[in-house]
């Protein structure tokens, strides 16, 4: 999720610089009375025209770019070939201010290119586009094409075919079926008029003004109105990307629940940042569906609460401590240990050696205290400079703060950033050889990536092992609404072989004692149906409590419409057999003025 406003809005359009994917021009063009727009479109994703020049192809301006790097506008004919697979819509590149004007009749010749948004590397399917055109005005005034109204019942419920497995699994040049595959669907309207109507919102507006609506209201609802990914057989087809063509100061501040009423309109684009996306001429009203943060209960005297947060490479410069403080006091209810993933080093992103986290951890304490809650205590290992990944010059690593009125650390020295925690015997009982200790960080399945911290705990006089992790992110995996189907998710790779060296550990923790509390928690940045998942529980040894939420409440992360879960906590069977109580509890994902973009996880239990 690349950086901020400046790259973020530069890119959001589909190119930058079209006229370099030209390939070889055609020596002579083709005609207008034998080339249309749907000619152009054909009737698989890439132009039997491409690399070609074409020559007075007719068309009605349906709405114009200004801003970005990919001005220009999109051109759509009104009298429309009779098959749904070909598009009567198409983009034209101009680079510089266009000087059409919606309701213009022209003409266009130029190059036709495919152009794919993030380069050939993303996976992402390609845009259509006229490039190089010269443009010429025949009228102005004249009515747009009536837009496609997009609906639950336009929308096939498949999501894409699978791809040809002699091109790489690509679906590129297969022959497009609209009425049987979603992706297919919204690849036969590209560059068109298309509308949306009274579209609840299932990914709130974020920092670069674009937003995710769903134009299948029941489609795997969550209990406050998103869209759930529960499987990847069973991908969420109504989702939709909204930008707008206006002014971003403009666009509404919604939160998931939320409804663009009435209509939405606008050309159907492609983007780097999550496909088929409606760049929104004229954006309907944004109702409010009341969604508030949540608050889960307090632990009672004689449970022991542990949490994970996300906090999002938090680091002395931020303006979100006492948030987040006010975040763990009142809507976490102050639990007794908490797990922190991304806490940066003192000096957040500047890369000068700096190692050390103690000013941003004790800020944070300082204002969870002026927040009303505990004075929590702390632990954590060091990184080595820049070998934990991250944001770089950031040092992101895990933090244990506990609250010494209710739990005790146990802490045997000899950990450091390099020395792997062992288990050792004493009293028939199981104990770290060194608290806090870094599980096997020499391994090469922590290459770039965080390594995990395990902590001995005492609540009652019953020993808990807490291992806190950040599995490796999911940069690299192929996008969703790209051209590789099934898309291949080849940061699994690192995942799987961390959740085998976490599942290890608890193995021998367990070996010794099998009736020992452990929790493995932390931001394992997969899915509780994944393939990490179930390397994290291996033969029972863990258990992911999420799954004992209603499918409706298992998510704490919502990307591109799709709440989903990333953050777990884990328990072995002694924990699991007991009386315990697990929240997912979402003040984050699913709102516009996030402090963070994970919720936080809290499990109750009895040791």
């Amino acid at each position: 999720m690349p950086s901020r406003t400046s790259a973020r809005l530069a890119a959001l359009t589909v190119a930058a610089v079209c006229g370099a994917a030209s390939a070889v021009v055609a020596t002579s063009p083709a005609h207008a009375d034998s080339v249309r727009v749907h000619d152009i479109q054909g009737t698989t994703r890439l132009s039997p025209y491409a690399g070609k020049q074409v020559a007075d192809v007719p068309g009605v301006v349906t709405a114009v770019r200004t801003y970005g790097s990919s001005k220009g506008f999109w051109l759509q004919d009104p009298n429309p070939d009779a098959d749904p697979a070909t598009s009567e819509g198409v983009f034209v590149f101009t680079s510089s201010t266009p000087k059409a004007a919606v309701g213009d009749s022209v003409t266009v010749t130029g190059t036709v290119s495919e152009y794919v948004p993030g380069g050939t590397a993303s996976g992402n399917q390609s845009v259509t586009e006229i490039t190089k055109p010269v443009v010429t005005t025949l009228s102005t005034g004249n009515p747009v094409p009536a837009p496609v109204v997009i609906t639950k019942r336009t929308v096939p419920e498949r999501y894409a075919p699978a791809g040809d497995p002699a091109a790489n699994n690509s679906i590129n040049a297969l022959p497009l079926a609209p009425a049987t595959y979603a992706l297919d669907y919204y690849e036969s309207l590209e560059g068109m008029n298309v509308q949306v109507s009274d579209a609840r919102i299932v990914t709130g507006t974020d920092p670069y003004s674009e937003l995710w609506v769903t134009v299948k209201p029941t489609e795997h609802r969550t209990e406050r109105g998103g869209t759930l990914y529960g499987s990847y057989d069973a991908q969420n087809t109504g989702r939709l990307q909204i930008q707008s063509l206006g002014a971003t100061a403009d666009f509404p501040q919604a939160n998931v629940g939320d409804t663009l009423a009435g209509t939405t309109t606008g050309p159907l684009d492609f983007n780097q940042f999550g496909g088929y996306t409606l760049v929104a001429s004229a954006l309907g009203t944004l109702e409010s569906g009341g969604l508030e943060r949540e608050t889960t209960r307090k632990q009672a005297s004689g449970e022991l609460a542990v949490a994970t947060y996300n906090v999002e490479n938090l680091d002395p410069s931020d303006k979100t401590f006492d948030a987040h403080a006010s975040a763990i006091v009142n809507n976490l209810r102050s639990p007794d240990i908490v797990s922190l993933e991304e806490i940066q080093d003192d000096n957040g992103a500047k890369d000068d050696g700096t190692v050390s986290a103690g000013a941003t951890v004790g800020k944070l304490i300082d204002a969870i205290v002026a927040a009303g809650g505990p004075r929590y205590d702390w632990r954590s290992i060091d990184p080595v400079d820049k070998q934990d990944g991250g944001e770089p010059g950031g040092n992101i690593r895990q933090v244990f703060l506990f609250n010494p009125e209710r739990v005790s650390f146990t802490d045997r020295p000899g950990g450091d950033s390099t020395t792997a925690v062992g288990v050792a015997k004493e009293n028939g009982k199981a104990r770290l050889t060194v608290s806090p200790g870094r599980v096997d960080p020499a391994n090469a399945a922590w290459a770039n990536s965080r390594k995990p911290l395990a902590g001995e705990f005492v609540f009652r006089g019953r020993t808990v092992f807490v291992i806190a992790n950040h599995l490796n992110s999911k940069g690299g995996d192929q996008p969703l609404a790209g051209q590789y189907q099934p898309v291949v998710r080849s940061s699994e790779t690192q995942r799987h072989a961390q959740a085998t060296e976490v599942n290890t550990f608890v193995k021998s923790l367990l070996a010794v004692q099998k009736d020992a509390d452990v929790i493995a928690l932390g931001d394992m940045n997969d899915f509780e149906f994944s393939g990490t998942a179930k390397i994290l529980e291996g033969d029972g040894q863990l258990w992911s409590a999420i799954k004992s939420l209603p499918r409706r409440e298992r998510y704490t992360y919502d990307y591109q419409g799709n709440a989903q879960v990333l953050d777990q906590i884990l328990i072995s069977r002694a924990i699991r057999r007991g009386s315990f109580a697990y929240d997912s509890v979402h003040i984050n994902s699913e709102f516009h003025d996030q402090i963070s973009d994970h919720d936080p996880q809290v499990l109750r239990f009895r040791p």
